[in-house]
């Protein structure tokens, strides 16, 4: 006999409803609590504090000279290696002196012949001007004579004048360091011909001392001023990319402007580099120490959080608990920042894992890796 399918279906909702009927409420699932969150902490200490104006520069030598030959000849000896430091008056080329040295020659003749035309000018001269004094000789006559000695004195000065340009010639056919510094690539090689004041041989640069060309804005102006007014003013330089590379030096040089397009005035600092660690073009980050905060409370700068509108750091309370601290950030010194409110000295902050944190909840401290920290014990203690 077949069943009613109003029947099988009661049946079915039956079973369904059955199991979850007969489950016993003790054996629900209980939620868990979270774990507690893994941080790093820090105390915030006091400690002297810098004021630097940040900002970045690029480098330039102190001198450069770009040498150039001073007669045409070819080129017969090259006496360096590309980027070899030299010292001033140091042999770097010869050309070809063969030329120079025969125009010298011919001048030195030259003069030598007219040395003697015009001793024997002016032995005719004074000889017919007794003769024109006893009335002898025209006085017409004895200006005569005057003239060709005059002519013959101006033509030795002339072959003077020509000998000291053969002299300097033959002497531009050796080329020496006019400074000390570091050269750079050779751009003509021996045996070529080189042309007077027209082929650039090499440039030679110092880079110790060296330049640092910045710009600062225009309203931190007045306290450099005053800085550079009552003394010396230092500045750090670093190069990015090489951690504890780092330069001391003073500014040398503030302009007499402001640029109005950019709102910013241009300095330059000078760095000894007797290291050479700092090089021409290079790029880098410059400090200017311009006041220090004495005592300040400041903590690592890796606290610091940033929320919708204002920073905060979490604090961990005795109770290994989290909190939430807004606080006012002030400047920024070798990785730690100072706080200007929100702070006080000897409480503990979170370095590392704040992503995990939750406010009021529990953490468990993982020691820190910094050298020296007061921090790398628990907190509460």
């Amino acid at each position: 006999m077949a069943h009613h399918p109003l029947l099988r279906l009661a049946a079915i909702l039956l079973l369904i409803t059955l199991p979850s009927c007969s489950q016993p409420k003790s054996d629900k699932q209980k939620p868990k609590s979270l774990p507690p969150a893994v941080v790093v902490i820090a105390s915030a200490e006091q400690r002297d504090v810098p004021v630097e104006i940040k900002t970045f520069g690029t480098l330039e030598a102190s001198e450069q000279v770009t040498i150039k030959a001073m007669v045409s000849g070819e080129l017969t000896k090259v006496g360096f290696r590309e980027g070899q430091e030299v010292k001033q008056g140091a042999l770097l080329f010869e050309i070809d002196p063969r030329t120079a040295q025969a125009a010298l020659n011919k001048a030195q003749a030259s003069l030598t012949r007219n040395q003697v035309i015009r001793d024997n000018a002016l032995q005719d001269f004074h000889r017919y001007s007794q003769l024109a004094s006893k009335g002898l000789i025209s006085q017409e006559q004895a200006e005569a004579y005057r003239t060709k000695a005059g002519t013959a004195a101006a033509d030795v000065t002339a072959d003077q004048a020509a000998l000291e340009n053969s002299k300097a010639q033959l002497a531009y056919c050796t080329i020496t360091a006019p400074i000390s510094g570091r050269l750079g690539e050779l751009n003509v090689d021996r045996g070529n011909v080189v042309k007077a004041n027209d082929t650039e041989l090499v440039t030679i640069k110092t880079v110790s001392p060296i330049y640092a060309n910045f710009t600062i804005p225009e309203d931190k102006l007045l306290i450099v001023k005053e800085h550079l007014a009552a003394g010396e003013m230092e500045v750090q330089a670093e190069v990015p990319g090489r951690a504890g590379l780092t330069e001391k030096g003073l500014v040398s040089f503030l302009d007499n402007s402001v640029d109005p397009t950019t709102g910013s005035i241009r300095l330059k600092a000078s760095f000894p580099n007797e290291k050479k660690q700092l090089w021409p073009g290079q790029f880098l980050t410059l400090s200017l120490s311009v006041d220090v905060r004495e005592n300040a409370v400041t903590v690592p700068s890796e606290a610091l959080q940033t929320g919708q509108k204002k920073q905060f750091v979490f604090i961990v309370k005795k109770d290994q608990t989290a909190e939430v601290r807004t606080v006012s950030p002030g400047p920024t010194y070798q990785g730690m920042t100072v706080i200007e409110q929100g702070l006080a000295t000897g409480e503990t902050v979170i370095i590392d894992g704040q992503m995990r944190v939750i406010p009021g909840g529990k953490v468990e401290i993982k020691e820190s890796n910094r050298p020296n920290n007061s921090a790398q014990r628990k907190a509460g203690q």
